[in-house]
């Protein structure tokens, strides 16, 4: 299994960066070979593509390529002055695909990602084949606060500048006790370490909120019925009682809504179900892979 750290231009002076694993060759006649879908994993608000890497390795074992993108500001993509909206983030991800000839994806979107990539399935269903929603895709702020004011205050990341990496380090192990070190590693770089073991954010505070105002602005629930690919929704559920209840019926509500939706809950989970929960994940997302491949030989066979 091969790990590239790739470059990709998504428009005139805007190249993102693209982490690569390949899975066997795609013309192998081998069991599932040429049939092994490829896998498109996209991360959440202020989060980056290692956060996948765990996730991705195991797609690439059970033979499926994957891709993971860091989106502008994010990782190691670059940071241009603007398209810090959903419409962007999805039109850099089809950039993306198209620049690699890729078609007929499994995608999945954490968080934020998840809100970005149904975006990318109703706009462009040639490269989704399968949506896996994690722990979001029906993120609607609009519905969750009473006004943008008070949706800013509360979704206002704090001051990070100069924290030192070991403390970060510290407190991650800590909260995130069941989490492995390439895990910990992984949201560690979330921000960008210093020559002097300090950090910095890489998307600044105010393009931070220029996302979450986006996020305001287009909430997916329009776009769910213009979405044909089969759907799997991976809420991390809360362990309070009420706190789990209110996510059970926002996410049922949108399976509702999707032409072809499944419901796979984690219960008691941390909302980077990726990092928490790696080979849980890699296996869901397997599961969709197949089911996905076996409705399209059904549908073939149905309109012979």
């Amino acid at each position: 299994m091969a790990v590239a750290d790739l470059r990709v231009p998504v428009e005139p002076g805007v190249e993102l960066h693209v982490r690569s694993w390949s899975g066997p060759d795609r013309a192998d006649p081998g069991p599932g070979g040429a049939d092994r879908r490829g896998f498109l994993l996209v991360h959440g608000l202020s989060s980056n593509a290692r956060l996948w890497d765990e996730v991705a390795a195991l797609l690439a074992a059970a033979g499926h390529p994957a891709w993971a993108v860091d989106l502008r500001s994010h990782g190691e993509s670059d940071a241009p002055a603007d398209g810090y909206d959903c419409p962007t983030a999805a039109a850099d991800l089809a950039a993306v695909a198209d620049a690699f000839g890729l078609t007929g994806l499994i995608v999945a979107g954490q968080s934020w990602g998840g809100n970005v990539v149904v975006r990318l399935a109703a706009q462009r269903p040639d490269l989704v084949a399968g949506l896996a929603l994690i722990d979001g895709g029906w993120i609607d702020l609009a519905g969750q606060f009473g006004s943008w004011e008070e949706c800013a205050a509360a979704l206002r990341p704090p001051e990070l500048d100069g924290l030192r990496a070991e403390r970060l380090r510290i407190v991650l192990r800590t909260s995130h006790p069941d989490w492995s070190a390439s895990a910990i590693e992984a949201t560690v770089a979330n921000l960008r370490e210093r020559p002097d073991g300090t950090l910095e954010r890489r998307l600044s505070i105010d393009r931070h909120m220029l996302i979450v105002r986006s996020m305001w602005d287009y909430p997916p629930q329009p776009l769910f019925a213009q979405v044909r690919a089969p759907v799997l929704l991976m809420p991390a559920m809360p362990a309070a009682e009420a706190g789990a209840a209110r996510r059970r019926e926002v996410v049922a509500q949108a399976a509702t809504v999707f032409p072809q939706a499944t419901i796979r809950e984690y219960a008691g989970a941390d909302h980077d179900l990726h990092a928490q929960h790696p080979d849980e994940v890699a296996t869901d997302l397997l599961t969709l892979a197949v089911s996905e491949r076996a409705n399209q030989q059904t549908e073939s066979v149905s309109s012979q």
